[in-house]
This record gives structure tokens, sequence and C-alpha cells, in this order.
């Protein structure tokens, strides 16, 4: 049950950017939750939180005579009496939980267990030989470390005497972890805080000369083009968190995260668009700003790309008023959902917050409105209402992948035009194979991340099985990194079906156009319907 397709690799430098912040996104992502948890610890227990507690919040006498960020082991108050000053889970988290984490992911990423092992005992070095929290050094020396790990291995792969394998593996896996360790402490730790320092100077300048409504002509365009991921968890991410650290709060978390322009093109779209466009825009809005799916409206953004003056308009308005306002998030809103912002909102902050998402709404609603009314008689005259699946083509070229979020948007666009674009590409892939002769026991969706598109097409493919009365099959989602052969089925859009067959040779692997709406699905619960895999049978066949 497999499935080949002949792909021609892009090229050029806008690829490049997007692998890069793709391979960073990947290692930034899985560790959302960690982020979410410390950005809620830490709203609740510091001296300006929800319910301040020196035990957890790791302070002291600051409750008593202000909060000053002391990492002073005692501290004195006013009057000469000492409190002392508790290490908490706010200072530990940040320094050392959070890019140890980010390390093992990409190590993991290029070189499975070993090359994570190594990665996090490598970082060690640049976290304790800085003085800032290192999430760039950990994106640099955690898959820096799994990839001369792995190099290394490839020496003596093969030679080594039986009996000496364990012993050769752990001692030049712990050997190599302990020089990069030393090696980052002195020679990577320096760099990379010189950098983020100057980095974090040039944000400091930008927002000091009421100049940082200007980085959304960068942002703004990036996001439609999917470049944004090299700037955000490349440079923002890891600012953001400093200046958290520092000051409870970040405006640079907001930067990206915004859903007010996209809301804007949206609405816009609602009640001045035309044909599919405006009848899909609707359902749009509700994955969009309530989901943080910000994808879902670059389709409508290519469709007329002069909107892209629209969302720079929105998001300039939103980072002004945040500016104005002083606001910030204490940590990443990810996905930029209105909800994930709200909870991420610093104390103090969700006056401008909530403006601000208003404000940039507003800005690229009337720009959106006015652009559309412009060419609305034209577009009508020439029988032009949009071709949103062309819009969603072009999408998924920039974003390099299927989208589950944008197959669906598709299938939409495709049914009022009388066909159904999902099925269509699925036809035109090889036809698979014959049933297959093994059991069906666990069938796993994956993609580069492992999130996202993955979780939607688990689901979709767990709800038919579960209608049709087939059990015992678990359906579930993860990255193709992490496959480690256990899988008797995976499924994975056409793209990266060999990335699949490489990392779990021993699966058979199904091929699919569309996540969300592919006619494989049926064919798979076909074959599970046949085998004996329902209700009504007492036992089923290994």
């Amino acid at each position: 049950m497999t499935t080949t397709s002949a792909s021609t690799k892009p090229a050029g430098a806008r690829v490049r950017v997007q692998r890069f912040g793709t391979f960073l996104s990947g290692m930034v992502m899985p560790n959302i939750p960690a982020f979410i948890a410390w950005g809620l610890i830490t709203a609740l227990f510091i001296p300006t939180g929800w319910a301040p507690n020196g035990i957890l919040g790791g302070f002291g006498n600051e409750a008593v005579i202000g909060w000053t960020g002391s990492r002073t082991a005692l501290a004195a108050a006013e009057d000469g009496t000492t409190f002392p000053q508790y290490v908490g889970l706010v200072g530990p988290m940040i320094t050392y939980l959070l890019p140890l984490l980010i390390a093992n992911t990409g190590g993991r990423m290029v070189y499975s267990t070993r090359g994570g092992v190594v990665a996090t005992i490598a970082t060690m070095g640049v976290i304790v030989g800085s003085t800032i929290p290192m999430f760039i050094g950990a994106m640099i020396m955690g898959p820096l470390a799994a990839w001369l790990m792995k190099k290394i291995d490839a020496i003596w792969d093969g030679k080594i005497r039986p009996g000496f394998e364990m012993l050769i593996d752990n001692f030049s896996a712990g050997i190599l972890g302990g020089a990069l360790a030393i090696g980052a402490f002195f020679g990577i730790a320096p760099i990379v805080t010189a950098i983020s320092n100057t980095l974090g100077d040039a944000v400091d300048w930008l927002v000091s000369n009421q100049l940082l409504p200007l980085v959304s002509i960068l942002i703004e365009p990036g996001k439609v083009l999917f470049l944004n991921n090299a700037i955000n968890q490349g440079v923002l991410t890891p600012l953001g968190i400093q200046q958290a650290q520092e000051s409870g709060k970040s405006i640079l978390f907001l930067l990206e995260a915004n859903p007010g322009p996209g809301l804007g093109i949206l609405l816009a779209y609602t009640f001045f668009g035309l044909g599919i466009a405006r009848a899909s825009a609707p359902g749009a809005i509700i994955i969009q700003f309530f989901g943080g799916i910000h994808e879902i409206y670059f389709p409508y953004v290519l469709m007329k790309p002069i909107l892209i003056l629209a969302a720079i308009g929105g998001g300039m308005t939103g980072v002004a008023i945040n500016v104005a306002f002083q606001t910030g998030l204490r940590a990443p809103a990810s996905p930029g959902s209105i909800f994930a912002v709200l909870i991420q909102t610093a104390p103090g902050s969700y006056i401008g917050v909530i403006l601000s998402v208003i404000g940039s709404a507003g800005v690229s609603f009337l720009i959106a409105a006015v652009i559309l009314r412009a060419s609305r008689k034209r577009d009508l005259a020439a029988g032009e209402t949009g071709d949103l699946s062309a819009a969603v083509a072009q999408t998924e070229a920039y974003k390099g992948k299927s989208s589950a979020v944008l197959g669906g948007l598709a299938g939409q666009s495709a049914a009022g035009n009388g066909a159904s674009r999902s099925t269509e590409a699925d036809a035109a892939t090889p036809a698979h194979t014959a049933a297959p002769t093994r059991e069906l026991r666990t069938i796993v969706f994956a993609c580069d991340a492992g999130m996202g598109s993955s979780a939607m097409g688990a689901s979709v493919l767990r709800n038919k099985i579960k209608k049709a009365g087939v059990t015992g099959v678990a359906v579930t989602n993860q990255a193709i990194a992490n496959l480690d052969g256990s899988a008797d089925l995976v499924i994975t859009h056409r793209d990266l079906t060999d990335r699949a067959r490489d990392a779990s040779p021993n699966s058979l692997h199904l091929s699919v156009e569309n996540f969300m709406a592919s006619p494989r699905y049926d064919e798979v619960v076909g074959m599970l319907t046949e085998r004996g895999n329902t209700n009504n049978r007492d036992e089923v066949t290994r």
C-alpha cells in the first residue's frame, strides 16, 4: 500500500529561509506546553503576579521593598532585616528547563535519542557560560552536537568487535558531550550572549524611537510567504523570553501572534467579497481568530496581493497601540488564538492588548474593504469571483507542504465549483496495491512537526473508524523524525512519503493529498471492516 510521486525540489533564497525557519520551528513548537506552563507559573507567583509566593516565585525581600529582579542569595530590607532569596520555579525553568528541551528536540530531529542526549549535555555549557536565557545557544548547540555525534558514529560503524558496542557507544557519547559542553562554555556562550545583547539593544532602540511598528512591513508579508518562522523562532521568541524574565512581559510576543490583521481581512471578504471567497470567509474567521490558525487567511490575500497593505496597516496599528500602552505577554501565544493571547497577557496589559487587537482588525478591515469595493465592479464585469482553490494551491506551494486547514478550505471552494479538488488530486496519485496481508492495529499520521495537519487527519480517520464500528485500532499522530517502525500503517502527505518510508521501512505507507478529506480513508476503513475488526466480532485474527 505505497504510492510514489515525482516531485521537484524547490530552490532559491526564499525556500532556504523557509526550510531554516521550519527547522527552528520544529525545535520550538513541540515544547510550547512547557513555555505555557512557565508563563502561568510566572503569572501566578512573581511579586506582581496574581498570587505572589516567595518560595515558588523565587524572591525574598523584594516583596517587601519592591521587585528588583535581584538574584543574590540574601537581600536586605530598608531596616536591615534580611530575607532568604528563594530559588523558586520561575528562574530555573527559563534558565535550564526550556533551553534543554529545545536542545533535546533539535538533537532528536538530527540523530534520534542518541543525538538528543549529546545535544542536552553540550547545551549545558552554553547555559552555564551565560547570564541570559540561552535559547539561541540551544538552537545552535543542539543540532550541531547531534550532527557531530552522527558523523563520529559513522567512522567506526560496523568495525567494533562484538561485545564492545555498548562500551564504545556510551563512552564516545559521554566524551563528545563533555568536550562540547566545555567548548560551548568558553566559545559559544560569549558569542551568543553578545549577539543577543546586540539584538536586544536594536529592539530597545526601535521602541525608544517609536519605530517598532515598522517591523510589520517585514512580518506581515513574511507570514503570507511562510518566511516568518526564521524571524519568530530564531529572534523574537528568544529575545521576548529574555525581556519577560527581566520585566515580566514582552511586546515581541505580540508582533506576529496578534490575530487582528487577519480578522479584518476576513471580515472585509465577508461583507464585500465575491463568490466562494465571501461564502467561506465567516468559517475561516472562526478558525483564524478563535483557533489561532493564521494561515487560513493567507489564500484570501494571495487572491488579491494588494491586500497585503491591509495586513501591514493592521499590524502596524496593533504594534503602535501596544507600544503606547506599554503592554506585553508573559510567554509566547501559540497558536495565535485570541484565547491564547489573553491567557498570556501580563497583568495590567489587558486594556492595551485588547485595544491592539480591535484596532488592528479595524484598520485592516477598512483598507481591505476599500480595495474590495474598488475592484468589485471590474471583477463582476470580467466574471472573476476569485479562484480560492488556486490561491490555496499557491499558499501550500509557499508553505512547502500540504495543510489540513487549507485543504478543507480548498474543498469548500471546489464544492462551490462542482468538483472536489482533493478527490481529483488523490485520484491523480498512482493507485496503491491490493489490501495488505498484515493486520492493521496501529495507524500513525505523520508530518514534519507531528502536530497541526497530522493531528487533524488522525481525528478524521478516527471518527470514520468509530462510525464504522471498528475496534482495536489505535490512530495517532507524530513527527516523521519520531517514527520508530512500530506502526502498521503510516499515512503522510504525498510529498513526505519517501521520508516516512526511510524512517519506518517496515511499515505500510499510504500517501494522501488532503489530510482533511481524502477518499483513501474510506478504503482503509473498508479493509478494517473486511478483516472483522467490528463490534459484532468476538475475536480478531492476528
